[in-house]
């Protein structure tokens, strides 16, 4: 039983990694209708910038995150008016466009870093909490919290402010929320740069943690397709519970089945879910169409 209860804590807390990675791509594509394959790369970038924060400035991560949080929702809007914008209504050359980015920003730092793995010398990195014999990683712990704390902080943004019911009227319609007087485009370039503030907060908090690699992206990505889908399309408290069960799953099946399969068993439930129930577990059946659902 105390095996069991170490394993599904360890679950849970990588369902809070998995969280914290997808409610940024789940909500660009539940607003802007696109699936960015620049995600990964994005908290890559976003690693690498705290990275320079912590050797250069003497940062620690969870302080550099106030620097590059702001920097990458920069980056996300220069990104949605140069690149995404332009592309508007060819929703194929904009997937096809955020690869292009995906494979620019991962070569940029491919020959900047040479390739060369880096991690951040953290004395307290490695610390663990032991909580009634359970223990756990106190940087996965704070992992957790935030992505609760950011998933509680976007539904209430999207359900109380301006801003949010703006968001939620151009998921529903783009046309009527136009004609409500709402400025679309603008509303795209809010939602593209919290997507990549969410990327930001992701990198800073995941660099104590892994070993930065150009390549690191793929890690994140992969998984965050999966608790996108199994989530919900568009909806952001979908994207945590995702998170979480796929987290959850993935340890389980580390643990009792065999931990080289723990991920092909996650993208069998993946696939049943997309034959199943494409829209999702907390979408109604055409969900896909109208986005946060959950929020009606």
């Amino acid at each position: 039983m105390d095996a069991l209860t170490n394993v599904l804590v360890s679950g849970l807390l990588l369902g809070g990694i998995y969280a914290l990675v997808s409610v940024g791509l789940n909500l660009i594509f539940g607003v802007v209708r696109i699936v960015n394959f620049a995600q990964g790369e994005l908290i890559m970038v976003a690693m690498y910038a705290t990275y320079f924060c912590f050797t250069v400035f003497g940062l620690h991560p969870y302080v550099a995150v106030f620097l590059v949080m702001p920097a990458m929702f920069l980056f996300g809007v220069v990104m949605q008016r140069l690149l995404l914008e332009p592309l508007r209504g060819e929703p194929l050359m904009q997937i096809f466009a955020t690869f292009g980015l995906l494979m620019l920003l991962q070569n940029v730092v491919l020959a900047l870093t040479r390739g060369e793995g880096m991690s951040l010398n953290l004395g307290d990195s490695a610390s663990v909490i032991t909580l009634l014999g359970i223990k756990a990683s106190s940087a996965r712990v704070v992992i957790f919290a935030a992505s609760a704390l950011i998933v509680g902080t976007l539904t209430l943004f999207l359900q109380f402010t301006l801003a949010g019911k703006a968001v939620r009227a151009v998921i529903q319609d783009q046309d009527a929320a136009r004609l409500m007087g709402i400025n679309v485009e603008r509303t795209f370039l809010l939602v593209v740069g919290v997507g990549a503030a969410l990327a930001g907060v992701a990198g800073s908090l995941l660099a104590p943690i892994y070993t930065l690699s150009p390549y690191i992206g793929a890690n994140f990505i992969m998984p965050a397709f999966a608790v996108v889908v199994l989530g919900g399309l568009g909806s952001v408290t979908g994207a945590y519970i995702g998170g979480i069960a796929v987290g959850l799953v993935e340890a389980l099946a580390g643990y009792y089945i065999d931990p080289a399969l723990k991920q092909a068993i996650w993208f069998a439930i993946f696939i049943a879910v997309l034959v199943i129930r494409p829209s999702g577990l907390m979408g109604k059946a055409g969900a896909e169409e109208i986005g946060l659902s959950d929020h009606h």
